[in-house]
């Protein structure tokens, strides 16, 4: 990870080089990333997912990031953003159905090749509402759900206990579940 905190001060200085090298680096973690959230699905969702990904990221300035946290960071709102606009589209196509809640101890992609996309698309407007509340628990959501990270590789990320990150987690899960039942 010290390489691509390197890579992107060269690229924000303007190396073409080093950016195209933080690109291909980028591109290698999303897949590691998406091919963990999709183990025993189709290795073509994973490629899909990642391509989409470093095309957001590189056409919209992923040299934009400041370090290792902000890149995962930056890395899991894309992705959200992937998995909510394809649940979007398929769900502009068949309406109705439903409406469950979506445990948190699955991923985004498990639910999404569940084809639950009404509780995607739910939990994504508590996530919305969370996120106005608290930015940071929002952040932990996105980085576990979306991007499938451990609660150890966040606090590594973050530099914070996973104690801390533990007690987090509980607060945004149960603020998303109250969001998800109350109707």
């Amino acid at each position: 990870m010290a390489e691509i905190t390197e890579l992107i001060g060269k690229a924000r200085g303007g190396d073409p080089m080093a950016s195209e090298r933080l690109f291909a680096t980028l591109y290698d973690e999303l897949r590691r990333m998406a091919a963990g959230q999709l183990r025993g699905d189709p290795g073509m969702r994973a490629t899909s997912l990642v391509h989409e990904a470093y095309l957001k990221l590189a056409h919209h300035g992923a040299v934009e990031v400041n370090d290792r946290s902000h890149y995962f960071a930056v890395a899991a709102r894309v992705m959200r953003q992937i998995v909510i606009d394809h649940v979007r589209s398929r769900a502009a196509v068949r309406r109705g159905g439903d409406l469950r809640f979506v445990p948190l101890d699955t991923t985004a992609f498990q639910a999404v090749a569940s084809e639950r996309d009404e509780e995607v698309l739910a939990l994504d407007a508590a996530l919305v509402s969370l996120a106005a509340v608290d930015e940071k628990l929002a952040a932990l959501v996105e980085m576990r759900f979306y991007a499938g990270l451990e609660l150890s590789e966040i606090a590594d990320v973050q530099q914070r206990s996973e104690r801390s990150l533990k007690r987090d987690w509980r607060r945004a899960r149960a603020y998303l579940q109250r969001e998800l039942t109350a109707e």
